[in-house]
C-alpha cells in the first residue's frame, strides 16, 4: 500500500482498523464528508485514534455493512478486511474518479487503484 498523505499526516498510516483489531482497511482518495460522519460515528459509540477519513470508512462499514458507500461523498477506492466473517469488501466512488482495478484467479484476488 502506497498512501498520498493529505489527511492526518501524523498517524494516518494504513491498514487502519477499527477499535478491536477485527476490520481493516486501506484507501485512496478522499471522502469529503467525513468530519461529519465522524461526529455521528463517535456520537455511536465509536472512538477514533486518527484523524484520517479510512478510519471513519472502516466505523461506517461496522454500522452499516456494504451500505456505508451509500453515506461516502468523495472520491475513492478502498477495501475492508472483515476478519470475524472472513470477508474482503472493495468498493469505489460512484463515478469512477478514483478507479478500482481487479483480478481474479481460482487462487488469489489482486486488486488495486491508481
Amino acid at each position: 500500500m502506497r498512501r498520498l498523505a493529505i489527511v492526518d499526516l501524523a498517524t494516518g498510516h494504513q491498514p487502519i482498523s477499527n477499535e478491536d483489531g477485527s476490520r481493516q482497511s486501506s484507501s485512496i482518495g478522499e471522502i469529503y464528508n467525513h468530519a461529519s460522519l465522524r461526529e455521528q460515528l463517535i456520537a455511536r459509540g465509536h472512538s477514533y485514534r486518527t484523524h484520517s477519513d479510512t478510519e471513519t470508512i472502516v466505523h461506517l462499514y461496522e454500522e452499516f455493512g456494504r451500505d456505508c458507500v451509500q453515506h461516502l461523498r468523495g472520491m475513492f477506492a478502498f477495501a475492508i478486511w472483515d476478519r470475524n466473517k472472513k470477508t474482503l469488501f472493495i468498493a469505489r466512488d460512484r463515478l469512477g474518479i478514483k478507479p478500482l482495478y481487479y483480478h481474479l484467479t481460482s487462487e488469489r484476488l489482486i486488486f488495486g487503484s491508481e
